[in-house]
């Protein structure tokens, strides 16, 4: 089993080819990708020289994304970061590009949370549905950042019944009641 807080350690081979050290086989960065959505860190380390190459493997990533269209990065922000690196600004950006996804996946968290609990809404007909709609939309928003992930209580919100599911079956009860009763005053 593998460790989640241990990064998955890849080795690069002077091929360039890249190994998972954990299941013996050989990687592409679009695998690389998927363990990172999945909630995994990773350190690809070059196997001859020791050296950490995991941050020009994560930037070649995100790059390859960009180039193909799933743009995450305004071109006003890309600019900014280019600046960054001629700046006195270098030692401030690391820092605020971490709280402010820290800062994300909080906001996200507590919007989840506040859609479940604490909130009189809640017990209103079609509220779960809207609360599930919000959280997948969350989700495709976030592109499954790694910890931000349903709370327990929308966990559990969304394996009980809602009351709008409950309030239809007793309905559907009432009307099969009524279509006997009709049935009966036609004879």
């Amino acid at each position: 089993m593998a460790d989640p807080i241990k990064p998955l350690l890849i080795k690069r081979y002077a091929s360039r080819r890249l190994y998972n050290t954990e299941t013996s086989d050989y990687v592409t960065l679009e695998d690389i990708s998927q363990f990172i959505r999945d909630g995994r860190e990773v350190q690809i380390i070059d196997l001859k020289s020791g050296d950490d190459l995991t941050r020009q493997y994560l930037l070649q990533i995100i790059a390859e994304h960009e180039s193909r269209g799933e743009s995450v990065l305004p071109t006003n922000v890309l600019n900014d970061l280019v600046r960054s690196y001629t700046t006195q600004a270098t030692s401030v950006v690391p820092e605020f590009l971490a709280a402010s996804f820290e800062m994300l996946r909080d906001g996200q968290s507590k919007l989840l949370d506040n859609m479940t609990k604490a909130n009189p809404m809640s017990a209103m007909p079609g509220m779960e549905a809207m609360r599930a709609q919000q959280e997948a939309f969350m989700k495709a928003m976030t592109g499954g950042i790694p910890g931000i992930t349903p709370t327990k209580a929308t966990e559990e919100a969304a394996e009980k019944p809602s009351p709008a599911d409950e309030n239809l079956d007793e309905i559907k009860a009432q009307l099969a009641e009524l279509q006997r009763k009709l049935s009966t005053l036609g004879k």
